[in-house]
């Protein structure tokens, strides 16, 4: 019969497989760590605080070129773009300035901030093969990987013309209405942005409907993040940075952009256990269930490399 212990945990092992409510976000759990999400997310975060510098340049840059003309739709697509960074955002809202010289060398200039920005759409586009169990054979290319590279950052820039369009027509309704209306908002744009990038980012291109349950969870996620990214800086962090400096902003901006990661991750999982169905399952070892075979078949779906023959 096994001691007390093992008795409770197969008792609770067993309540939650009978139980959907339970089962799926354990799931969810349980293939985050069989995929290591954890340090596919590190690399994210990682990769995102070396890019995030060269993508508001390239932002910066490329919006001071269209909007020449009009200073205050300029002003308002940057403001709209800093305040996706809650942490460092204000701080950065006057020392960023667009790139400058002939046409010549804003186009070299712009192609080595984008090779720079390389590392963090190919880690996310890793990621998302890990997610999904995709063999390494079948994973794009160099060429592919860059492509689909651009087309993150297109998908960004979108994200902030929306945003800003957004904020602007939430102010007109009222300040008792702006704040919740600004929030449904943003929540609809941002889930709209992971729904592209799931799509964009992901080897074998998966339906739409397939990827819609994680960019809900992934929309929601991200707004309550810059909420909350907001409140910190503007109770806590912003005296901080008086005592501490910079240091403390940049800490607080690492540890965001590290949740951001994990909940893309996170959101990406979650697609993956619904297309698939891969609950219940053991989370205590055998038996396993069928989720746990589909799983483990899905992980071992890659053959080996050839090995040379002997001669």
């Amino acid at each position: 019969m096994g001691n007390p212990v093992e008795r409770l945990l197969g008792a609770v092992d067993r309540l939650q497989q009978r139980h959907p409510v339970f089962a799926f976000p354990l799931a969810v759990v349980k293939k985050y760590g069989d995929d290591r999400g954890g340090a596919l997310a590190g690399l994210i975060a990682y990769n995102g605080f070396l890019a995030l510098f060269p993508l508001l340049l390239i932002l910066v840059t490329v919006v001071g070129y269209l909007a020449h003309g009009n200073p205050d739709l300029r002003r308002s697509l940057v403001d709209s773009a800093l305040s996706q960074f809650p942490v460092i955002g204000t701080e950065l809202r006057n020392d960023i300035h667009p790139i400058q010289g002939s046409l010549l060398g804003l186009i070299v200039g712009l192609a080595l901030l984008l090779w720079g920005t390389r590392g963090f759409a190919q880690s996310l586009q890793h990621a998302m093969a890990e997610v999904w169990n995709v063999p390494r054979h079948d994973r794009p290319g160099f060429f592919p990987r860059l492509w689909r590279s651009g087309i993150l950052i297109a998908i960004l820039g979108l994200g902030v013309v929306a945003t800003t369009a957004a904020t602007g027509t939430a102010v007109f309704r009222g300040s008792t209405v702006a704040p919740a209306a600004g929030l449904v908002a943003g929540v609809a744009i941002n889930t709209g942005l992971f729904l592209l990038a799931f799509r964009a980012l992901t080897p074998e291109a998966p339906a739409w409907t397939r990827l819609l349950p994680g960019a809900v969870l992934a929309g929601f996620g991200w707004t309550a993040l810059q909420t909350a990214g907001n409140i910190l800086v503007d109770r806590h962090l912003r005296h901080a940075s008086e005592l501490y400096g910079f240091f403390a902003l940049v800490l607080g901006l690492i540890w965001w952009i590290y949740l951001g990661a994990q909940l893309t991750v996170y959101a990406a999982e979650v697609n993956v256990v619904r297309a698939r169905r891969l609950w219940p399952r053991s989370l205590f070892g055998p038996p396993s269930t069928d989720a746990d075979r589909r799983a483990l078949a899905a992980e071992a779906a890659e053959p080996l490399p050839p090995q040379p023959r002997a001669r």
